[in-house]
């Protein structure tokens, strides 16, 4: 059996085709199909976007966004989808773009779904970390721990501590049992 070989979709192709699914991102000029998020997921990116929107906007330190696409290689073509992300003040594009975001977001948070492998959450650390992101921080509802990465270190949290300065929002303080109470 010959394996399919699929023509690799550019960075524009893909903003055309996105509309076609419910949920994809571009990784490596492949189109991935997601399979949409549940309840749990769904509540937990929430309430990490609320917390992280009213610290956000009260420094007005920049804009935080849900499901957006952040194109982060044009060579490779990859654009990926945070859960949530965090654009700082200066790096906001005046005006927003209709489309992707050109760049990494400055914090991208994932909220792992029960099907996500854990070589596959990696390559999203990877990527937004490669293209700039100063951190991503993975979620894990089934745990109830969040894991801080930088391109220095991970640090996991349990949901009973407090987040204290994590890249890039220094003076954040985030007590994880708040973002965890509603699931």
């Amino acid at each position: 059996m010959t394996p399919e070989v699929r023509t690799p979709v550019s960075v524009d192709e893909f903003w055309r085709l996105a509309s076609r699914f419910p949920k994809a991102e571009l990784v490596g000029g492949q189109v991935i199909e997601l399979v949409p998020p549940g309840v749990h997921h769904g509540v937990l990116a929430l309430a990490m976007g609320r917390r992280l929107h009213e610290y956000v906007a009260e420094g007005g330190l920049g804009v935080v966004m849900v499901e957006a696409g952040f194109v982060l290689s044009r060579d490779p073509p990859t654009v990926r989808v945070p859960d949530v992300a965090v654009v700082l003040r200066e790096r906001v594009p005046s005006p927003l773009p209709a489309g992707f975001f050109p760049g990494a977001p400055d914090l991208a948070v994932e909220v792992l779904s029960p099907d996500e492998r854990p070589t596959e959450i990696a390559a999203k650390v990877a990527d937004y970390l490669r293209a700039g992101a100063q951190a991503v921080w993975v979620l894990d509802p089934e745990d109830r721990t969040m894991t801080v990465h930088t391109r220095q270190s991970a640090v996991t949290y349990s949901r009973t501590e407090v987040l204290r300065g994590a890249p890039p929002l220094p003076g954040l303080e985030l007590r994880l049992q708040v973002v965890f109470t509603d699931i």
